[in-house]
């Protein structure tokens, strides 16, 4: 078998036989009358007419021999055959296509449109000229590229010869483009918010840090898309808002995790966490049918129907009830131990860590759908408390959070608007940094002056696409176009 050196040099040689031709290798533009896919649906009023048109695409076959070829044409769009007979066209156009063109090279035809014996569409060609000569050869056909390295790297080849990772890709466009549309439905206006921050916030999570030359200022990439910027708005008079956009977070990778990817927020003044719930799960659904067109899936070994009723989930009696832990009266040690009995591992020894560790040990169990409420205030630092009937705080929060398939795919709640509690909760995040924490929330103090001067009620909720992936049943880097890769070595 050639090496890719020894094709690439094949490949150069054809090159330049179509140069001593007079015809330029990488045109600018070359003939083209409309796409394949609009070639394949006007066919029958184009062949009638018997006019010549000129069709464009890359080649992904060539078969036959001598005085015929059949040529299979592909443009993004759909496929065309095209067919070269020796009697139809100038001899040295023919000689010249089987001299110097390759399988994944470029080419534009004119001819007219016909159908073969067997009844396939197709143009017969009367004259042709290279669109792009290509320098290397496409994966085999049947196997594409098999090494997952080597498939992320060349990501554009993947693309091309894996018809079902295109038709993905295309799904992902629509699941952003009906939760867009979801959302200007119901009022909501489409924002734009910083991506480079002074602190982030809205999360618990490390960030990517960089330097601002100008300022002369570290600055982090944004780890939610926009949390603490919505909610600006809201205190601006702005009721109803929502951003599509990228965050970016400094850790680790997983079929569900990646540190750069895109997520939805929104942000609902005079709204709560229960408003939340009832418009998430409509969404939910409707993202389920327009996209993929049903609402029962089978992922991550879970089965689940989104359009049904959702159940609600107490964060510390679901614990409690896997693990036999109450978390609110158990110790830092007592914790560690339950872990360490079930086979976890887990990072840091401080209480919040711990607690969020033991639920993510139980939520692989509920396949849902479901809404997770009641989470501990120490996991939810910008969220309201529940008060009892006297006022009082309960020690747990108004939020919620959408398990699916054993994951939370979302994250909502009554927005805090007290500044005082803010600031306390702000100053308790601060502590876990200062005690080594580099997932705890920074401290936003300009935040807490915003809320000083007023937000009104709100209710926030973020999703992202870990969501599509579930719903895809694939590993997130798998349905992002171009996952980051390390440099490939010399």
């Amino acid at each position: 078998m050639a090496s890719l050196e020894e094709l690439k040099s094949t490949r150069l040689a054809k090159l330049e036989i179509l140069k001593k031709a007079g015809m330029n290798p990488f045109p600018s533009k070359v003939p083209r009358s409309f796409c394949l896919a609009d070639a394949k649906a006007g066919f029958a009023e184009n062949e009638k007419s018997g006019k010549e048109f000129s069709i464009v695409g890359r080649i992904m076959a060539i078969r036959g021999q001598g005085a015929i070829l059949f040529v299979v044409l592909y443009d993004g769009k759909g496929k065309f055959q095209a067919v070269f007979k020796k009697d139809e066209i100038d001899e040295k156009l023919f000689q010249l296509f089987a001299d110097a063109v390759d399988i994944g090279d470029f080419i534009s035809v004119t001819g007219k449109f016909f159908a073969t014996q067997r009844g396939e569409e197709s143009i017969l060609v009367k004259s042709w000229t290279i669109a792009t000569k290509t320098l290397l050869p496409l994966p085999e056909k049947w196997h594409g590229i098999q090494d997952l390295d080597e498939r992320y790297r060349l990501r554009y080849l993947d693309i091309l010869m894996n018809e079902h990772l295109r038709d993905l890709l295309i799904k992902k466009s629509k699941f952003w483009d009906v939760t867009r549309n979801f959302m200007k439905e119901k009022g909501f206006l489409e924002v734009e918010t910083p991506t480079l921050e002074v602190t982030t916030g809205g999360a618990e999570a490390t960030p990517f840090k960089t330097h601002h030359n100008d300022f002369d200022l570290d600055v982090f990439l944004r780890i939610s898309v926009g949390e603490l910027w919505q909610k600006r708005l809201m205190s601006a008079g702005f009721p109803k808002t929502f951003e599509i956009g990228k965050a970016y977070r400094n850790e680790g990778t997983s079929p569900e995790h990646a540190q750069e990817f895109t997520n939805m927020e929104f942000y609902w003044s005079f709204a709560d966490y229960t408003d939340g719930m009832e418009l998430v799960r409509e969404m939910y659904i409707r993202i389920a049918k327009e996209v993929f067109g049903q609402t029962k899936f089978t992922t991550r070994g879970h089965t689940f129907e989104l359009d049904s009723e959702w159940a609600s989930i107490d964060y510390s009696l679901e614990i409690k009830k896997q693990t036999g832990i109450d978390i609110g009266t158990a110790s830092e040690k007592e914790m560690m131990a339950k872990l360490e009995e079930l086979g976890v591992k887990y990072e840091g020894q401080n209480r919040e860590r711990l607690t969020d560790t033991l639920w993510k040990y139980c939520r692989k169990n509920i396949s849902g759908p479901a809404f997770l409420i009641n989470h501990p205030v120490l996991v939810a630092p910008l969220a309201k408390s529940v008060m009892d009937k006297d006022g009082k705080p309960t020690g747990v929060v108004q939020m919620f959070q959408p398990i699916i398939a054993g994951s939370e795919l979302g994250k909502g709640y009554s927005e805090l608007n007290d500044p005082i509690d803010q600031k306390k909760r702000f100053d308790d995040q601060q502590k876990l940094i200062d005690s080594g924490d580099t997932e705890a929330m920074m401290a936003d103090y300009e935040f807490v002056e915003m809320l000083e001067h007023g937000m009104p009620p709100t209710c926030g909720f973020g999703f992202g696409e870990r969501f599509f992936a579930f719903l895809a049943d694939k590993p997130l880097r798998e349905l992002q176009a171009f996952p980051l890769m390390r440099p490939k070595k010399d």
